[in-house]
């Protein structure tokens, strides 16, 4: 049974910066993903990394600002989030799937965490 749990979110002014943890356990995943949900709308891609080659990918509107990193030894992966705009609210979460990452699209990642809130104030 896979479990993701993420960690790391909260409220921060503009400009700040944040670093969500999301720790993994009875896995054999490769690809591990973050992705972002925003009131009234789609979940949406950050970043990806495989935890075998840890190549990413990011999406175009958070290159640049947001980081994707793992610790294989902890079993967790990072997402470090730079300069944070008030357009980054959301409801983050971690992803995983057995398949090699890195990995951009939603119906690729199996499993899912519950999400951590970061919120950003103007």
């Amino acid at each position: 049974q896979v479990q993701l749990v993420e960690s790391g979110g909260g409220l921060v002014q503009a400009g700040g910066s944040l670093r969500l943890s999301c720790a993994a356990s009875g896995h054999t995943s490769d690809a591990m993903g973050w992705f972002r949900q925003a009131p009234g709308k789609e979940r949406e891609f950050v970043a990806g990394i495989s935890w075998s080659a840890g190549s990413t990918a990011y999406a175009d509107s958070v290159k640049g600002r947001f980081t994707i990193s793992r610790d294989n030894a902890k079993n967790t992966v990072y997402l470090q989030i730079l300069s944070l705009k008030p357009e980054d609210t959301a409801v983050y979460y971690c992803a995983a799937s057995p398949l090699l990452g890195p990995l951009t699209k939603r119906y690729e990642y199996d499993f899912w965490g519950q999400g951590t809130q970061v919120t950003v104030s103007s």
